[in-house]
């Protein structure tokens, strides 16, 4: 099974029957991605009276409560809602969900004051003749260990706001990293890179985005993929999100 798509004159077939997930599976307690100093998932039954929402412990259904912060557990996508005091969601301004996506992997460059960040000439050097919708950074050294990596108080790799104003630049549209956050964990609440991204408030990007906290496998090989973003239907800033990949066929 595959789709044809049409982007910029050329033609390009994606392989349908192989999806490769990048999102973090959301799981309850400690084992999985964490930032910001956000509460760890919790999933509990609903209980009322002698009703109990776990069939495991002798209800009739599986009946669950969940409870989670979107920008600091998992996999998430984000709008320009975000920095706004506007009340804007994901879900008014995200419409449509298929996207042509480069995938480039890069080693954030270590700075004098300690922060490991990825530069504007890094970023054009990724883009030398790409054009794309969308595009994913994959942070280089990669291991599995970013899919239950607490990165409260670490001061995790982040990207430079000129690298992400040459994104902007550029008219790439969807934005997605393996790091809890585009911007320093701690920066004053300057958010610079979110700023210069979605160009608020002058000239705000408003459909949009920025999705946080993927996991990109190493056997994934730097190159064009379709990319579909997919989200809830939660009227917030921000969504737990799960986006897929698909291949270009071989010819």
């Amino acid at each position: 099974m595959y789709a044809t798509f049409y982007f910029q004159g050329n033609q390009l077939n994606f392989d349908l029957s192989n999806p490769i997930d990048i999102s973090i599976p959301l799981l309850a307690g400690v084992q999985t991605a964490n930032a910001f100093y956000a509460p760890f998932v919790t999933i509990e039954p609903v209980k009322s009276g002698s009703f109990i929402g776990d069939v495991a412990l002798g209800g009739p259904v599986n009946f669950k409560n969940v409870h989670l912060n979107p920008h600091g557990n998992g996999t998430h996508t984000e709008c320009f809602g975000h920095i706004s005091p506007g009340a804007e969601t994901l879900n008014q301004h995200l419409k449509n969900f298929f996207f042509i996506a480069a995938l480039v992997s890069i080693y954030p460059q270590q700075q004098s004051n300690g922060d490991r960040l990825i530069t504007r000439q890094q970023m054009e050097e990724a883009l030398w003749g790409i054009q794309t919708q969308a595009l994913i950074i994959r942070s280089l050294p990669n291991d599995g260990q970013k899919l239950q990596r607490h990165y409260s108080g670490t001061n995790p790799p982040y990207l430079h706001h000129e690298a992400a104003k040459l994104i902007a630049e550029r008219k790439i549209e969807h934005l997605l990293l393996d790091l809890p956050s585009v911007d320093r964990e701690e920066d004053g609440g300057l958010l610079l890179s979110h700023h210069a991204f979605w160009q608020y408030p002058n000239y705000t990007r408003k459909h949009c985005t920025i999705t946080e906290m993927v996991y990109v496998p190493n056997e994934v090989k730097d190159g064009i993929y379709l990319l579909n973003l997919m989200i809830t239907a939660l009227e917030l800033d921000a969504s737990p999100s799960k986006p897929v990949l698909y291949g270009i066929m071989a010819e």
